[in-house]
């Protein structure tokens, strides 16, 4: 980034003032000195300034910005995002504390450029005037965290731990968390927030004692949270793809937060609506973890007593195929093997995931209507699980169509059941040249969602297309995963609802035969740790269907 040093500083006010205890003499009065600013301003349109203070006897720095925000830096270092929209003179004040609370202060105007815009989230956001948000107290995953590192897979979900429905009601959680209300207002060019916390805020364990708490378990604490605040809408940092967020980002000044305190300000809008608002902020002490808190415009009252602005009821999804092509019941006491390959091993680094099982034709039965593939902690070839993948490769594939699934994924941190295609030029060109449509993916260490992708040169492993949807009790109750599939598009839904589209074009390898995958993978890049008391489990097929 070209940074462009800012001239013509300019010098408002020094101001010197002490508070001190009777005890301090003159020589532990050291009144900061010399104060000067610098400031580095990039001419791309991001409106980032990188501010420098320094100070003869400072010991920390406070940065107060005219457009409403503060910041504290100890090093006197800091990087500002300004993000009024055009080129603007913003004023900056510096003050520098030094031993005893005496300070000095300087004050400098900086002339910045920022191209950057989002209205739709800030019309969704306020409401064009006023909004206040609720924790979504009724939904799965309304609280959750997951790594944060870009490296990680899948580190823009919360696969360590989601909260289900209503699980922090009780005791005093549900009046210090469900309860906030948190309002943004627009004015003009600003938006201001406000945080009602009744006087109680839920604090994380790790921050728990640093206001007073036990430290040791998420509390609820006393916490004055009154009065307005500023927030700046900024382009997010986060290297989360497009399609799993807004790209915009919350940034709340006076160290505001979003109901759960993590010690962190900044919040990346990962899905906003009309009436929904799911965000995604980093941990202030411990920045390899993300914290995920979902908002609904809907009380928690309201919520609690299964009331609340009633949705429209989503129009049902029109299929543009009627006419059953194919299809296995898995009515009779065996798989089909005129239809279906079983493939045995452990492929090459664990089937290119890391994956720490090794299939075997025993682990896939068919009984009572069903088929069922098993998961097992028990010895194989040098592995301890076993488990059971099939395919209709050379068998039955077929190009475009409504492709169905009824089914129930097993049980357990570790497991990844999974139903999906792949190109039929698989072996001529490999992976991901022939491309990938994963119907359905589910991780048995963030049971309460559901994801499907797509993976094509360009787009492939961690950086395939990826929709996301909750899903409730999905081990222990049938859902069927869809995927409708033409030339102009690939759209993917649970239960007959559409959660996710992706546009074909003819230079994508969508065009062409596919075959089926169907198998139950352990650990591996997405299945995560595997659970200590992990022994055995299934995924069961009650019916998959394709329609031309």
């Amino acid at each position: 980034m070209k940074m462009i040093k800012k001239i013509g500083i300019l010098v408002l006010l020094f101001g010197l003032f002490s508070c001190q205890e009777d005890d301090l003499t003159l020589d532990t009065i050291m009144v900061p000195a010399d104060l000067s600013i610098s400031s580095e301003i990039s001419d791309d349109g991001s409106g980032l300034v990188e501010f420098n203070a320094s100070a003869t006897n400072a010991l920390t720095y406070k940065f107060n910005f005219s457009d409403g925000s503060s910041a504290v830096a100890p090093n006197g270092n800091y990087t500002k995002r300004f993000t009024r929209t055009g080129l603007n003179t913003y004023l900056v004040t510096v003050v520098a504390y030094g031993q005893g609370g005496v300070s000095s202060s300087k004050s400098v105007e900086v002339e910045v450029r920022s191209d950057f815009s989002d209205p739709d989230t800030k019309e969704f956001l306020t409401g064009g005037n006023s909004k206040t948000w609720y924790v979504a107290s009724a939904q799965a995953g309304h609280l959750g965290v997951g790594p944060s590192e870009a490296g990680a897979p899948d580190f823009y979900t919360p696969t360590y731990y989601t909260a289900a429905p209503f699980e922090k009601a009780g005791d005093e959680l549900s009046s210090c968390f469900y309860t906030d209300e948190i309002t943004f207002s627009e004015s003009g060019e600003n938006i201001t927030y406000e945080l009602n916390n009744n006087g109680f805020t839920f604090f994380n364990v790790d921050y728990a004692g640093e206001f007073g708490g036990s430290a040791g378990q998420d509390e609820c604490l006393a916490l004055d949270t009154s009065g307005e605040k500023s927030v700046t809408l900024a382009p997010a940092s986060s290297g989360i793809p497009a399609d799993a967020s807004t790209q915009t980002e919350i940034q709340i000044g006076g160290g505001g937060f979003m109901s759960y305190y993590i010690g962190a300000s900044n919040y990346e809008v990962l899905s906003i609506t009309e009436n929904t608002l799911y965000v995604r902020a980093v941990m202030g002490n411990n920045p390899a973890l993300a914290w995920y808190v979902k908002f609904t415009t809907t009380p928690y009252a309201q919520q609690s007593a299964g009331g609340g602005a009633e949705e429209p009821e989503p129009e049902p999804f029109q299929t543009q195929f009627e006419d059953l092509a194919w299809s296995d019941e898995f009515d009779g006491d065996a798989l089909d093997t005129s239809v279906w390959n079983y493939e045995i091993g452990n492929g090459t680094d664990g089937w290119g995931n890391n994956e720490v099982q090794y299939y075997k034709e025993e682990n896939v039965t068919v009984q009572d209507g069903s088929l069922f593939i098993t998961a097992k902690r028990e010895s194989e070839s040098g592995f301890d699980f076993t488990s059971g993948r099939i395919t209709t490769q050379d068998n039955y594939e077929f190009t475009y169509g409504r492709i169905e699934a009824r089914a129930k994924m097993p049980e357990g941190g570790g497991t990844w059941p999974a139903i999906w295609m792949l190109g039929a030029n698989f072996d001529e060109v490999g992976w991901p040249e022939t491309g990938e449509i994963d119907i359905m993916e589910w991780v048995g260490n963030n049971p309460g969602e559901t994801s499907s992708a797509l993976h094509y040169p360009g787009n492939s492993g961690g950086n395939a297309v990826v929709g996301r949807t909750e899903i409730a009790n999905a081990s222990t109750e049938f859902h069927t995963y869809t995927v409708e599939w033409t030339s102009e598009n690939i759209i993917l839904l649970l239960d007959g609802e559409e959660f996710f589209t992706f546009t074909n074009e003819a230079s994508l390898p969508f065009n062409k035969d596919f075959f089926l995958i169907m198998n139950v993978a352990m650990g591996g890049g997405l299945g995560g740790e595997i659970a200590d008391d992990f022994q055995e489990s299934s995924m069961e097929v009650d019916y998959i269907r394709i329609y031309q």
